[in-house]
């Protein structure tokens, strides 16, 4: 797809990116098959085809509206159309550039602008933990769309106290120790008992995902940087891998070196940091043989869920599923729409909730066809949004591993 860049695109970084994404794209129509919104609207501006119409014409001078901006909006920035694209056109990068380009040119209603000021000071805040808390403690009487947000308290038991050679960083600076804390103990346990030690960098934080989707991507980038920064003497020392149990947040630090890569004084750290950057279940094939006399797995059909960020953003499928059966879980994918995205997308389902939640029923009634004990994920959003419309237990799958060592 050929596009004339308008003279104020022309020089810039960002009009040279999007050029050059859209060369590839032939237009064939395949990514609308696989995109949740156009299969919920039927409208082709809330497909991928459209969207990039839309950024292109933004592009070539073409003045955006708010009709562009919901549009772009409604994107759940899944990356399902990525997987099926021939072209290999980079759909998220494209999307990401057309948000910013339009959030400068669209002002948003003040009621709007305050809930996207909220998510992203909020959610990345150190107040964040405690406002979780205090939300938990009084769970019982919120409203249901609010306590849908606020998990029950968990208890996150013991944090391994052994020391190994082997030794790999966590993230522990995003909303899931405040939300669901066991997830992370649940991998240092699970880590400490194939000879891995488990570490944290205090000063590490959001990974820079929540402020950059939401159009503030410099406010993304300064976190970015803030953690190479607390990560790099571990670095240094030796860790062989840092290790992320948050399909989402896995798949930004692996863009770090991408996203940083006109940052001098940052690139090169920001690319040993995205080599170094592992999913948990990247770890498995190597954790199968020193766990399988250690595990005593439990009895029942687990339904697996994989997140758009683990499946189509890092381009990594079947190996939860395989693995785990190894290990002896009965868990398999759902037979229909296991590439579907369930709705939840970071801050998503709060800004588009009635689109995340109609994916999630959908989700839930997929996933029911199995009748699992237990549905398991590997993303905090999704097992949180998928919780809130089912009373069968959702679980990490690495909370359900750890379960089945403390039993032996």
């Amino acid at each position: 797809m050929q596009t004339t860049l308008a003279p104020e695109f022309k020089h810039t970084a960002d009009g040279q990116a999007a050029e050059a994404i859209l060369r590839k794209c032939v237009h064939c129509g395949f990514c609308t098959a696989t995109c949740p919104t156009y299969q919920l609207l039927g409208d082709e501006l809330d497909g991928p085809r459209g969207r990039i119409y839309l950024i292109k014409q933004v592009l070539e001078g073409e003045v955006p509206t708010r009709k562009t901006q919901a549009h772009l909006d409604r994107c759940l920035t899944c990356r399902n159309c990525e997987s099926t694209c021939p072209s290999g056109v980079q759909y998220g990068a494209l999307v990401d550039i057309g948000r910013k380009i339009v959030e400068d040119k669209v002002q948003r209603p003040s009621g709007e602008r305050f809930v996207r000021w909220a998510l992203k000071e909020g959610l990345t805040s150190p107040l964040f933990g405690p406002a979780m808390k205090m939300g938990q403690l009084v769970r019982g009487l919120l409203p249901a769309t609010l306590k849908a947000k606020v998990p029950a308290p968990q208890d996150a038991g013991a944090w391994p106290t052994r020391t190994h050679v082997r030794k790999v960083l966590i993230l522990a600076g995003c909303v899931q120790p405040a939300m669901l804390p066991n997830i992370n103990s649940a991998t240092a346990r699970v880590l400490d008992a194939a000879g891995i030690q488990t570490v944290v960098a205090a000063k590490a934080g959001c990974c820079g995902a929540v402020k950059f989707h939401l159009n503030d991507q410099a406010g993304g980038k300064a976190q970015m940087r803030a953690n190479i920064d607390a990560w790099w003497p571990h670095v240094e020392a030796g860790v062989e891998a840092i290790v992320m149990n948050a399909s989402g947040c896995g798949v930004t630090v692996k863009d770090y070196g991408h996203l940083l890569h006109d940052d001098p004084a940052y690139a090169a750290k920001a690319q040993r940091i995205s080599e170094l950057t592992r999913d948990l279940s990247e770890l498995l094939p190597e954790l199968v043989p020193a766990l399988r006399d250690k595990v005593q797995a439990r009895a029942g059909q687990i339904a697996f869920h994989p997140p758009c960020t683990l499946q189509h953003g890092q381009k990594l499928r079947g190996g939860v599923e395989q693995h785990m059966a190894a290990l002896g879980f009965q868990i398999k994918t759902c037979r229909v729409e296991p590439h579907l995205c369930c709705g939840s997308a970071g801050t998503y389902s709060v800004l588009n909730p009635k689109l995340a939640y109609e994916l999630r029923d959908r989700k839930l009634a997929n996933l029911g066809e199995m009748q699992p004990a237990r549905i398991a994920s590997a993303n905090i959003g999704c097992i949180t949004h998928l919780q809130s419309g089912t009373d069968t237990p959702v679980r990490h799958w690495v909370e359900l591993l750890d379960e089945a060592l403390a039993t032996t």
